[in-house]
């Protein structure tokens, strides 16, 4: 039996398709003609702006947030099908607050981080980052070199953070750092709240990164902090971390099968009335075994996305099944907006269709949260472990 939505989440999703098709489709143009450019894959001020307002009216705010602080309290497998669909285009739209971070914050955050952060953020009040990888390190909490130190009623941060989201215009942002080096992820990495402008946190530069979009990297330099900003227990930011990245690669799995649903759709409009010498390319057998094994990869992630909500809901912590999901959707994604831009052709390869756009972000995707090869790597490591399965 397929899966199915309550009554009340398909309206929610319905809306949400109203609010895609009605608000963000129309503005793709302007974004792809802001990033082709060089003003980045953005939209002005006032165009987003009134986007936050519309989506605010239409209750697109705070929709996984706990109904106690005044949100819509969705569960994952509504949340996977609101995604499906914001990724149907490439407006760069986000509903407010950012879900990873959100899911941090409610398995670590004290009372009064809670008043102070949590609830401000879960209403767009504040806006977050999160500072994970660091140059020549990566994620990898074994190498982490940012180091935090207790000084009495404070913690000092030392160390480079790299490939941030969202610096620029974030209010506070979640830095993780070794407590305990020896100790590596096993007790030694903590996360901490810190507010942007405190004295020892340098915005070092802004980087262009493919597809219009952009990081930041950051310095902290004997960054004073109070203890009480810690996240957690101290040595205890990994076990939080990963959950929040499950939260991040559950979405990108949702993404995927979006673009790749819209994707498909344009190629399948395209190769219906486009001909070749003389036939339809929807008649050449090279493109209907793009189109039929697509179809086929997009269902198979479909039931992995519902599989993975399902038991997440049930309160199960995914591991090597989310990475399994992220390394198949990312590369099914990207294999489908592929075979669209070689069935348009030239048009495929311009900036005035959302394709390459597409492209970029699925490029982008293989690496964020984790590279395929890692994730291989762990998926590997954990069925060695299982042994002979009976």
């Amino acid at each position: 039996m397929a899966y199915q939505l309550s009554e009340e989440h398909r309206m929610i999703v319905d809306v949400v398709k109203r609010f895609v098709k009605e608000d963000l489709m129309p503005l793709e143009k302007i974004a792809l003609e802001r990033e082709a450019t060089g003003q980045g894959m953005s939209l002005p001020k006032d165009i987003e702006k009134a986007l936050d307002s519309k989506a605010e009216s239409l209750g697109l705010y705070g929709l996984d947030v706990p109904e106690e602080f005044g949100g819509a309290d969705l569960p994952p497998d509504a949340m996977v099908a609101i995604q499906i669909e914001l990724s149907k285009t490439v407006t760069p739209w986000a509903p407010i607050p950012d879900s990873p971070n959100l899911a941090m914050l409610m398995m670590t955050a004290t009372p009064e981080q809670k008043v102070k952060y949590m609830v401000p953020y879960a209403k767009g009040a504040l806006k977050s980052f999160i500072a994970i990888s660091e140059p020549g390190a990566g994620g990898d909490p074994a190498s982490m070199q940012t180091t935090a130190r207790r000084e009495g009623d404070e913690y000092v941060l030392n160390g480079r953070k790299i490939w941030i989201s969202r610096v620029p215009e974030a209010d506070f942002g979640i830095v993780m750092a070794a407590t305990n080096r020896e100790a590596g992820s096993k007790g030694g990495i903590s996360a901490f709240l810190v507010d942007k402008g405190t004295p020892g946190f340098n915005y070092v530069r802004k980087i262009p990164m493919i597809g219009g979009a952009y990081t930041s990297e950051l310095l902290f330099d004997e960054c004073r902090i109070p203890a009480g900003n810690i996240l957690g227990q101290e040595g205890q930011g990994y076990g939080p971390m990963q959950q929040r990245l499950s939260v991040r690669r559950l979405q990108i799995g949702a993404r995927c099968l979006g673009l790749a649903e819209r994707a498909m759709n344009m190629m399948v409009d395209h190769v219906t009335q486009r001909k070749t010498f003389g036939t339809l390319l929807a008649d050449r057998q090279a493109i209907q075994w793009w189109i039929a094994d697509g179809t086929t990869q997009m269902h198979l992630l479909r039931l992995m996305l519902w599989d993975a909500a399902e038991r997440i809901k049930n309160g199960e912590r995914l591991r090597s099944e989310l990475s399994m999901m992220k390394v198949f959707a990312t590369e099914m994604a990207a294999d489908i907006v592929d075979h669209a831009m070689q069935s348009f052709g030239g048009m495929g390869m311009t900036k005035e269709i959302p394709l390459q756009a597409m492209a970029n972000r699925i490029r982008v995707w293989r690496v964020l949260e984790g590279p395929s090869e890692v994730h291989r790597q762990l998926i590997a490591r954990n069925r060695i472990r299982a042994g002979v399965i009976q």
